[in-house]
């Protein structure tokens, strides 16, 4: 079971010299995994009815990128926004009630 849980996840087989970290290991795997089925199941009452992997896949289109200008002052400002979401992860986004635009616009002036 530990293994169809693993490869559900993607993750690769991790070995632990203390019983603690294998007990911290497994209990973030199955935590990781209880998070995946939530999500699943939500999407698919919506009407999406996508794998594991077409999830991730359509959820690592969008980045969060910085974007750099020199003022006309000689400061720098630094403007921090998400890239627009594709209609699918819009679709995705909608059922599970999230904000389209993670973290919002964030400037800093240096």
């Amino acid at each position: 079971m530990f293994r169809s849980l693993k490869s559900e996840l993607g993750l690769r087989p991790i070995d632990h010299h203390t019983e603690d970290r294998a007990d911290g290991h497994l209990f973030i795997t199955v935590l990781a995994y209880q998070c995946v089925q939530f999500l699943r199941l939500k999407l698919k009452a919506a009407g999406i009815p996508d794998s594991w992997a077409t999830l991730r896949e359509t959820l690592s289109i969008q980045r969060r990128v910085t974007t750099t200008f020199r003022q006309r002052d000689g400061r720098t400002l630094h403007v921090r926004k998400a890239t627009a979401a594709e209609p699918e992860l819009m679709a995705i986004y909608r059922a599970l009630g999230v904000n389209s635009d993670p973290g919002g616009t964030r400037k800093l002036v240096a």
